[in-house]
């Protein structure tokens, strides 16, 4: 039954893209079906923190400074290199080597928990006033000037690999967004099933016995933390296709805003945190409409209301439900 479990999850995931990507191109109008590939490229953000956090047990505060490495990696690129073909791969290996680098000096210098939290919101912020004081001519890459706190709106999208004249249209985009959000969550369950991530997960719930079974944990949580890096990566350079990247990317906004979406989604689960993005990012568009009506506020409220009513999360508090129905229904 485990063995079949997670290849019904992953026949699922390939279904729904596959439903997303025929329907909704059909059904939604320009400026929704864009809300949708942002959509998209958060719950693949939120997935990337549920994976390091969920699993490897490493609470990352810094999630958003590989969203906006990723971002303005891709955006950089794009400005300098006629053709995205080569904008995407620099894109993923920026935040990626980012996340080796940094999870390098946490993890072999034996930082405490508390302490890699504290690390990585710091360096997210310094990337965001960073970026945030890169205004003028002299602040720029090659072509591409950095903008400010105006960012860069002038990115180009992504063309066909090897065809720079031949740009991807909204709807292509949305479908590019919507399957690396599946190969990204089917990624996740490979790992996981892999023996990689079973001593990962073996980690997270005792590390000083991992150690004494001979598991260097350094290595593994590296290894996890830098796989949610390159996911972090891939979402910002899926959200530079959709919206221009500037340095709200790094904000504080956005990195709590990710745990919020891991947390009501269900932690410990990789469907949870992609419910709680898709979820909360509906919610918080829609109380954007609403006259006199804060979106920080509705959201605030949402995680104490799930915290306090629902402390595994949506997901795996629907799930247990379930499995009582089942119980019910079985019993004589």
């Amino acid at each position: 039954m485990t063995g079949r479990r997670p290849t019904a999850e992953i026949a699922a995931a390939v279904v729904l893209a596959a439903a997303a990507i025929a329907v909704l191109p059909r059904v939604l109008e320009l400026f929704a079906l864009i809300n949708a590939t942002v959509y998209a490229s958060m719950a693949v953000l939120a997935l990337s923190l549920g994976l390091v956090w969920g699993f490897g047990g490493i609470l990352c505060f810094g999630q958003a400074a590989f969203f906006g490495l990723g971002g303005y990696g891709y955006a950089v690129a794009a400005l300098n290199v006629a053709d995205t073909t080569w904008a995407v791969p620099i894109a993923l290996a920026v935040p990626a080597a980012a996340a080796a680098l940094l999870g390098y000096v946490m993890f072999y210098g034996r930082i405490s928990d508390v302490y890699m939290g504290v690390i990585t919101l710091t360096v997210t912020l310094i990337l965001f006033n960073f970026t945030n004081s890169t205004a003028g001519d002299q602040w720029r890459i090659g072509a591409a000037p950095l903008g400010g706190f105006n960012g860069i709106p002038s990115t180009p999208p992504l063309n066909l690999p090897g065809d720079p004249g031949n740009p991807l249209p909204p709807e292509r985009i949305f479908a590019v967004a919507v399957v690396c959000l599946a190969a990204c969550y089917i990624l996740g369950k490979l790992v996981l099933r892999s023996r990689f991530g079973r001593v990962v997960v073996a980690i997270r719930e005792n590390e000083r016995r991992a150690e004494l079974l001979g598991y260097d944990v350094r290595r593994y949580k590296l290894g996890i933390f830098t796989l949610g890096g390159f996911m972090g990566g891939l979402a910002g350079l899926l959200f530079a296709n959709c919206v221009f990247v500037s340095p709200t990317m790094f904000s504080l906004f956005y990195s709590g805003q990710i745990i919020i979406w891991v947390m009501v989604g269900g932690l410990g689960t990789l469907a949870g945190p992609i419910i709680g993005a898709v979820l909360l990012q509906a919610l918080t568009t829609w109380a954007g409409t609403l006259p006199a009506v804060n979106p920080s506020l509705i959201l605030g409220a949402v995680l104490v209301a799930a915290v306090l009513a629902l402390p595994k999360g949506l997901l795996p508090t629907a799930a247990a439900a379930l499995r009582r129905l089942r119980r019910r229904d079985a019993a004589p």
